[in-house]
């Protein structure tokens, strides 16, 4: 009875943390977003600063760039403008794996382990957004205790919004800005649900997908788009009595890897084991990833790489514009609200109200 009373108790200490957690950081974001405000933007001041590696002002031209408000936009091109000049000198790495796979815990020992190489780390990471409230825990800083400390390292934790696949809207603009502060390792953490990998892989140079072994998806969670796209499989929390379970699964995504075509970087997919807790594999998955960068440079690929992703996100942000300027055009707005409600009274389809609100923009 005070077994179960106790297990009852450990319960709800941890939901009332867990609750406490999500209630301060919300609190700490808005009184972040209060004081930026509050302030104002000084443009000048934030490039000048930006470009010393201030990241404070690097945080602040983060969040120009997040904004929607058209107010901001002058100010965000003058920034992007600015660091354009500065960037493309970094080396961008995707992370992606389900909830629960480590990824925080895994960044934070490899983040550590690049500080002490002398790298300067960002991590962009990426929080789902409720589609029901919008609300996000942005909760990454509170996951990565040592790593927020380094002064060699940005975490910026940021709502993944309603763009695609959850990945932020402007992630890749934060990017630029980033490498402009002379971070030379550019971490972007995902969802990792939904289409966010597909995302975030056009926006990075490596894209690594960690697994877990023993949680029953070695051969059934091998879905071909993000295998397809994975340079390096990780099993994470190959430690204690999983290590065996890891040993197990290494083989069997290394012969499942041989069914996928080659790639065009002439790289051929790793599969290894690490434990970010017990910190041991992480010297090793940096090794990988250097012989990686080796490769690519020297047969060009890294570079021609950067160019189709940029061709990606030009098309991608024409899309993006077409579609704001579309749902914020005035008489959309109010046509909008009318073909719904005859959608509603069954007086029109979907379609043709669709192709009706579509020729009043012709």
């Amino acid at each position: 009875m005070a077994s179960k009373q106790n297990s009852k108790f450990t319960s709800a200490l941890g939901h009332s943390k867990a609750t406490v957690e999500k209630s301060h950081i919300s609190h700490a974001s808005k009184k972040r977003i209060r004081e930026i405000r509050k302030l104002g933007f000084n443009t000048d001041a934030i490039i000048t600063g930006l470009l010393k590696g201030n990241k404070t002002q690097l945080s602040k031209a983060i969040t120009l760039i997040e904004s929607n408000a058209n107010k901001h936009e002058h100010a965000v091109k003058k920034i992007i403008a600015a660091s354009l000049p500065h960037a493309n000198k970094s080396v961008r790495i995707g992370i992606t794996g389900v909830p629960g796979v480590g990824k925080s815990t895994f960044i934070e020992s490899f983040g550590n382990y690049l500080i002490q190489l002398g790298k300067k780390v960002a991590v962009l990471a990426v929080d789902p957004s409720s589609s029901i409230s919008g609300g996000s825990i942005l909760g990454d800083k509170t996951r990565m205790e040592e790593l927020v400390k380094s002064e060699a390292a940005f975490i910026r934790p940021t709502a993944s919004g309603d763009s695609l696949g959850g990945v932020a809207r402007k992630t890749r603009e934060s990017v630029i800005l980033c490498e402009a502060a002379g971070f030379d390792v550019i971490l972007i953490e995902t969802v990792g649900v939904g289409q966010s990998e597909t995302a975030v892989h056009s926006m990075t140079d490596f894209f690594l997908l960690l697994k877990l072994a023993g949680a029953g998806d070695e051969l059934q969670g091998i879905k071909r788009g993000i295998i397809e796209m994975a340079d390096a499989i990780l099993i994470n929390k190959a430690d204690g009595q999983n290590k065996k379970a890891a040993k197990q699964a290494k083989v069997e995504f290394k012969r499942a890897l041989h069914l996928y075509p080659e790639k065009r970087s002439n790289w051929i997919p790793k599969v290894k084991l690490c434990s970010a807790l017990e910190n041991w594999g992480i010297e090793q998955t940096w090794e990988m990833l250097t012989n990686y960068f080796s490769l690519t440079k020297k047969n060009n690929f890294f570079e021609e790489n950067r160019k189709q992703q940029n061709k990606y996100w030009l098309l991608q942000s024409i899309n993006e514009q077409l579609k704001s300027q579309f749902y914020n055009h005035p008489e959309i707005k109010k046509e909008l609200a009318e073909q719904l409600e005859k959608i509603h009274q069954q007086k029109t389809t979907p379609f043709e109200a669709a192709n009706y609100l579509l020729t009043l923009k012709r």
